[in-house]
Formats: structure tokens, sequence, C-alpha cells
């Protein structure tokens, strides 16, 4: 594609050259035409006409038709045959470049599209996989810290049931002591004051029944 755009490019170039050529061509010898109309007129100038310009002069016109005419041939020779096919190479090989600049650059949009494309579906699923991540993280948070709690609520309530078993048993322990000893007090004053002597079971009953009203 590029060489038949050369081509036509010379082509082209070829006949506007020729063109040209012929024009030039054309225009000179009409100006020579009018230059031998007025030659006669300078003729009669005398020793005026002898000292004018010798491309002026009727009998030069033939060689210097011949000469405008060989250097126009050559001209349009080297223009057609070296100038303009070297411009086409030059013009050709712009183009090839440009062509597999723009095959380059498309080749290098394609693979870029296709990295972003890859990049995406990473980012995709790095964002999915980091989702389920934190989901599982926060179930497993979630778990641990129910079973956490559960077993300081079961820790609590076992210490609170020790705790109220210990203080009950105290209690009771305390109070038996209390009953006795009030018991030995009792027997102690009733015999020192009635001179009356208690038995420790009926002083242990009475006590009790004092302790159960006060409660």
């Amino acid at each position: 594609m590029p060489n038949l755009l050369a081509k036509g490019r010379l082509a082209r170039w070829s006949g506007v050259a020729g063109v040209s050529l012929v024009t030039l061509t054309t225009m000179a010898g009409t100006v020579l035409a009018a230059a031998a109309e007025h030659a006669p007129n300078a003729a009669h100038g005398g020793e005026h006409a002898s000292g004018g310009l010798p491309q002026l002069n009727p009998a030069n016109f033939p060689t210097q038709i011949f000469w405008l005419a060989l250097t126009f041939g050559v001209l349009y020779y080297l223009m057609s045959k070296k100038a303009l096919p070297r411009v086409a190479e030059v013009l050709e090989a712009r183009q090839e470049r440009i062509s597999r600049d723009l095959a380059k650059a498309a080749q290098l949009k394609e693979e870029a599209e296709a990295v972003l494309a890859q990049v995406e579906q990473s980012l995709a699923g790095a964002r999915a996989e980091a989702l389920t991540l934190i989901g599982q993280t926060s179930a497993e948070i979630e778990s641990n810290t129910q079973s956490r709690q559960a077993a300081l609520t079961a820790d609590l309530a076992a210490r609170l049931t020790a705790a109220e078993a210990s203080i009950a048993s105290a209690k009771d322990q305390a109070i038996a002591n209390i009953r006795t000893t009030s018991a030995d007090i009792a027997r102690d004053i009733a015999s020192r004051l009635a001179g009356v002597e208690v038995d420790a079971a009926q002083a242990e009953a009475a006590v009790a029944a004092v302790i159960e009203e006060r409660r």
C-alpha cells in the first residue's frame, strides 16, 4: 500500500514537472518571438542596436532555443529519474515507518488493555478474598467473644454459688457456735442465780427457739 502511494505521487509530480517545463518552454518561445519583433526597430538605431543585449539578437535565437530545450530536457530527466524517485523512496520509507509505529502502538495498546484487565481481575479477586477473610475473622471474634462471655458467666456463677455455700456454711457454723455458747451461758446463769441445773439439750432447744424467732 505505501509503495502504491509513493508511485502515485511520483507519477503526479512527474506530470506536474513535465507540464511546468512545457509551459516554461512555451513562455520562453513567446518572449523570444516578441524580442524578434522588436529587433528590427532596434537595428534601425545604428550604433545603439549594435551595443544591445546579445540574447535579443535574432541571430542567436536558434542557439538559445536549442540550449533552452536541452537544459529543460536535462532538468526534466534529472527530476523524473533521479530526484523524484529518491523523494518517493523517502516518502515510502517514512510511510512504512509510520505504519510500523502505528502497528506497534496498536499492539502496545492491546497489551496495556490486557494487563489492565488482569489487574482489575486481580483486584476484584483480592477484594472478594479480603471481604471473605474479614467476615471469617469477624465471625471467629464474635464466636470467641461469646465463648469467653459464657465461660466468664459460668465461672462467676460457680464462684457465686461457692461463695453463697461458704457464707451459708459459715453462717450455720456461727449460729451453731452461738447456740452452744448461749446454751452454756444460760445454764451457767440459771445455776448461779436460781441454783437450778438445766439440761444441756433443753438449754440448746430454748436458745434455738429464740434464734429462730429473731431471724
